[in-house]
């Protein structure tokens, strides 16, 4: 049976979806808890990633995984053994599916975060900007998420990057409107592209076309948070983790010191990469781990 990917990669964002965090566990075996992982019928409404941290611990290293850059302020990197995408789209079944789960790997991986994200305004970002606007579609989108020509336990697997971004809301509410429109480069109302947008302006730092090869990445990233704090988890799949790290560099300004238009009003406060494996028989296929 041919490895397939996992469903919720490549299926529209839900209206509302749970963000779960993973450490292993104190006393556990790391073997186990990839047991436990790999043992389930894989939930189609479910994105399970494994993190550095468990890789590390398995000692069987997956090509093309690496831990998330610490040499690339802002940008912190916090990585973590394991991650859930919980993208079942009421609460209920949000609910059901996240105890269900940690309820398997309970005495293996501790959750460590919740992040309940929802939509927001038609797919915009809480700074009113619409959100993943050069997201690849279809065939394009399958070639830059899923990995494909590397061999069992890779092939049908996706790489991924999140981050979770705080928005300071009363900044963006300071800033005229030619301000905000700069800052991401897009007139907020209509979503075009400015033409005379500034360089440091963020579809011009994250142009995936204009990187040598393209770096075209297939963002999930929803909107989180109530009124203290909020922001927007940011979640990029990619076949290669290269094509987000590129894109990140150049926000940093680490290419010619110019840095990203938003980063006067959010900052990143976490940073991990994870490897979703592809699916066999209805499970994780985690071979490329031992598993």
């Amino acid at each position: 049976m041919t490895a397939q990917s996992q469903p919720a990669i490549l299926a529209p964002p839900p209206s509302v979806a749970r963000f779960v965090t993973f450490d292993l566990h104190a006393a556990a075996d790391p073997a186990a808890a990839l047991r436990a992982l790999a043992g389930a019928e894989h939930d189609p409404k479910t994105v399970v990633g494994v993190g550095t941290p468990l890789v590390e611990r398995l000692g069987r290293p997956v090509a093309g995984l690496r831990a998330f850059p610490a040499d690339v302020p802002p940008f912190p990197s916090t990585p973590h053994a394991a991650w859930i995408f919980l993208a079942h789209g009421d609460s209920t079944h949000l609910f059901d599916a996240g105890r269900a789960l940690s309820l398997r790997l309970r005495g293996l991986l501790d959750v460590v975060d919740e992040i309940d994200a929802f939509a927001y305004r038609e797919g915009r970002d809480l700074s009113g900007f619409v959100d993943g606007t050069e997201n690849p579609k279809g065939d394009d989108a399958v070639a830059a998420a899923i990995i494909a020509g590397r061999g069992a336990g890779l092939d049908g697997g996706s790489f991924v990057a999140v981050q979770r971004w705080v928005h300071d809301l009363d900044a963006v509410d300071r800033m005229t409107a030619a301000a905000r429109a700069d800052a991401v480069g897009r007139d907020p109302e209509t979503d075009v592209e400015l033409p005379d947008a500034p360089v440091s302006a963020h579809v011009k730092r994250t142009a995936q076309e204009s990187f040598d090869p393209p770096a075209h990445i297939l963002r999930r990233s929803m909107p989180y948070g109530g009124i203290r704090e909020h922001g927007l988890n940011f979640v990029a799949f990619g076949e290669s983790l290269d094509r987000f790290e590129r894109q990140l560099r150049r926000m940093s300004g680490r290419e010619d010191g110019v840095r990203d238009g938003i980063l006067g009003f959010t900052r990143a406060v976490s940073g991990a990469y994870y490897f979703c494996p592809p699916l066999r028989h209805g499970r994780c296929d985690l071979t490329a781990l031992g598993g």
